[in-house]
């Protein structure tokens, strides 16, 4: 009898060393189907990435960009160049070189262009319009992140933001003309 069951004991490992191997055969057979497909890069040819669409610059960054010469622009009433420029005149100059877009020179016909647009849906390139106590009208253009660009006439053009307390408490309106 013992020699029954040491024969039998030595063929149970010889079946699961087979189905070990059967295993590993399959799992060699999925790894390899799935590999198919792909070569190895030759030395020297390794695949580069390739550029997205999002690599464009921004609506932000373009007005960004934009305004950094006019920057400091001392303010001239009816100005419309960097010796001189007032807030209407600044945004004319902006559409007109960023985006192509001619613009009505005053606030006033300004205001009425576009579409109106909430404050809490402002983007970048929305007009925003304030009513200060002492002016008319005063127009900025809206550059994202509570920013907006606009000619101050103690400061020339600057970047101020729509969360200040003079500004808050004067915002009138702003108009989308950009897409």
């Amino acid at each position: 009898m013992p020699k029954i069951g040491a024969a039998a004991d030595c063929r149970r490992p010889n079946r699961i060393r087979l189905e070990i191997a059967w295993l590993a055969l399959a799992l060699l057979a999925v790894m390899a189907a799935g590999c198919a497909g792909t070569k190895a890069p030759a030395p020297g040819n390794i695949p580069q990435p390739v550029s997205v669409p999002h690599d464009r610059p921004s609506r932000e960054q373009i007005l960004r960009n934009g305004i950094r010469p006019w920057l400091g622009t001392p303010h001239r009433m009816g100005g419309m160049s960097r010796r001189g420029i007032d807030c209407s005149g600044l945004t004319v100059n902006l559409y007109r070189d960023l985006f192509g877009i001619q613009l009505p020179r005053t606030t006033h016909a300004q205001m009425r262009s576009g579409r109106w647009v909430d404050r809490s849906q402002l983007t970048p390139g929305d007009l925003v319009f304030f009513k200060p106590a002492k002016k008319y009208r005063h127009v900025g253009i809206y550059l994202g992140r509570g920013e907006f660009v606009h000619t101050s006439t103690r400061r020339g053009v600057m970047i101020s933001r729509l969360d200040d307390d003079f500004w808050r408490s004067c915002y009138l309106s702003g108009r989308r003309l950009l897409p």
